[in-house]
């Protein structure tokens, strides 16, 4: 009964373009194994038969006049769910409908957020998996925590924290990014279930080279919004030490302090202050998160 209860409570968000054959085989195996879920597929300007498969398997249908992009069909998603719980899952086949239960019990462990980890082996490429280990590394070291697998999108989450920072997520493939680093620097709780991701149904619409720069500016931009001084602050350390180089090797050689040994000084401060004011701004802009 207290199963039962807790599945009520939980929403299904599945952003899909063009994955009516995954969906087909999707939706029946999550009715099965939850049925008292609440299902939510977001259509995001599908051209192929996703509309029609989704009514056939009584989900709730919210669909995109034309394709917005995987986050906002995360954030329409959330808008609409009732339940207290979100899952957020690929409509691709990868991520297992018998795993949410997996990741939903770390949510009863107090965790406020409960990410599928991918292994190595699940990753679609070797150029992928490479990618996505160097994305873990450099977020890791912003944050001060062990980020496991930064961009999958298979997750539960508290539904009042995770809309508190739609505001936040942009419209594309880097939301699992976004909302990874902003809980991290909001003081919440994140637990990484590992998990095994099969192949995916149908062509990915990730863009290696071109998503992978955005990927590299998402976690930048985010970077700057959890802990400017941790971009700043090595910046400023190193116009400072070129500067003091600079200035021995001019007084070593001429016995004097130059111009440019002096831009190098005034560089160095200028970088480091505007990182200290936008440390300020990052802690006003998360005054009002922190808080369940």
């Amino acid at each position: 009964m207290e199963d039962q209860k807790n599945h009520s409570s939980l929403s299904i968000i599945i952003p899909a373009k063009n994955e009516g054959v995954a969906l087909n085989a999707i939706l029946p195996r999550l009715r099965q194994i939850l049925p008292r879920a609440e299902i939510i597929v977001v259509n995001d300007g599908s051209s192929d038969d996703t509309e029609s498969i989704c009514r056939a398997h009584d989900v709730v249908l919210l669909s995109h006049p034309y394709s917005v992009g995987n986050g906002a069909a995360i954030k329409s998603g959330a808008r609409i769910a009732k339940g207290k719980i979100l899952v957020f899952m690929d409509a691709d086949g990868q991520h297992h409908p018998e795993d949410i239960q997996t990741l939903t019990a770390q949510l009863e462990k107090g965790y406020d957020m409960a990410v599928g980890a991918r292994s190595r082996q699940s990753q679609a490429t070797i150029g992928r998996s490479i990618a996505n280990t160097i994305y873990n590394l450099l977020a890791s070291w912003m944050v001060g925590r062990k980020i496991d697998d930064l961009t999958s999108g298979f997750r539960a989450v508290d539904a009042e924290i995770f809309r508190d920072f739609l505001y936040l997520l942009p419209n594309g493939f880097s939301y699992p990014t976004t909302i990874t680093m902003s809980f991290f620097r909001a003081g919440y709780r994140v637990s990484y279930v590992p998990i095994h991701a099969s192949p995916r149904h149908g062509k990915s619409h990730i863009r290696i080279v071109l998503d992978g720069l955005r990927f590299l500016t998402i976690i930048f931009k985010i970077g700057t919004l959890y802990s400017p001084l941790k971009l700043f602050l090595p910046i400023s350390l190193g116009f400072f030490m070129l500067g003091l180089g600079y200035y021995a090797y001019t007084f070593l050689s001429f016995g004097r302090f130059t111009n440019m040994s002096g831009l190098l000084f005034t560089t160095s401060l200028l970088i480091f202050l505007i990182g200290l004011v936008s440390e300020q701004i990052t802690m006003l802009l998360y005054r009002g998160t922190g808080k369940k």
